[in-house]
């Protein structure tokens, strides 16, 4: 364990493979090189929201072990949503969408960026909801097309979460619940590829409780 150089406060690495990590006692964003930990500047306090996952929340999913290590609030002009990442025990990382008690679990999915309406996207052009794209002879449909803003982090992530960021970010869903995300920030564009569940179809482990909430039937 290293300690934040602004409040002296103990930094536990969730994965060693994530480069910046936020000072839950400070708020300082920092960026840790080897032994050496700079901080890079200040995110905002998370807003309050009610979810049942925290830092240290496991699922199993077909045999595979995830782990919560990050997380990053984003907000739009009509409301907010979580986005939590996993670490796997294949030392892959994933992504956990949450938003009004939905969830979307994706992998990076790069090649999906060849796609003709995927490379107009990355390119700057601009999708609709009603647009399909073919994955793997699955068509989807664009549901949620949104401006983004960062509100704030936690835990460990691949990326700077300072306020201010902004990203575009387009939903698509399948006949069957398949998912996929398109995301277009100063960074470049990425495509991640999953599907929508109940929290219960990922055997959820390590759940923060709130009252008045009954824990899945899976953890009985």
């Amino acid at each position: 364990m290293t300690n934040c150089p602004s409040c002296g406060a103990g930094l536990p690495v969730r994965s060693a493979a994530l480069p910046y990590t936020t000072c839950a006692q400070c708020q300082s964003l920092l960026l840790r090189e080897g032994l050496t930990v700079e901080q890079i500047g200040k995110v905002a306090v998370l807003p309050f929201d009610v979810s049942p996952i925290q830092l240290g929340t496991t699922l199993l999913v077909e045999g595979l072990h995830l782990t919560v290590v990050g997380r990053v609030r984003w907000g739009w002009d009509d409301g907010s949503w979580n986005e939590w990442l996993l670490h796997g025990d294949d030392g892959a990382h994933r992504w956990l969408g949450e938003a009004m008690g939905a969830f979307m679990l994706s992998t990076d999915r790069a090649d999906l960026l060849d796609l003709p309406l995927a490379l107009g996207f990355a390119e700057g052009g601009k999708i609709v909801i009603g647009d399909e794209i073919v994955v793997d002879g699955v068509t989807l449909r664009a549901v949620d097309c949104k401006e983004a803003r960062c509100l704030g982090s936690e835990g460990d992530l691949p990326f700077v979460t300072l306020p201010g960021r902004a990203m575009t970010s387009i939903d698509f869903r399948g006949p069957h619940a398949e998912a996929l995300s398109l995301q277009r920030d100063e960074r470049g564009t990425s495509a991640w590829l999953g599907y929508y569940s109940e929290l219960a179809g990922l055997a959820p482990g390590n759940l923060r409780a709130i009252e008045g909430w009954a824990f899945p039937e899976v953890l009985r």
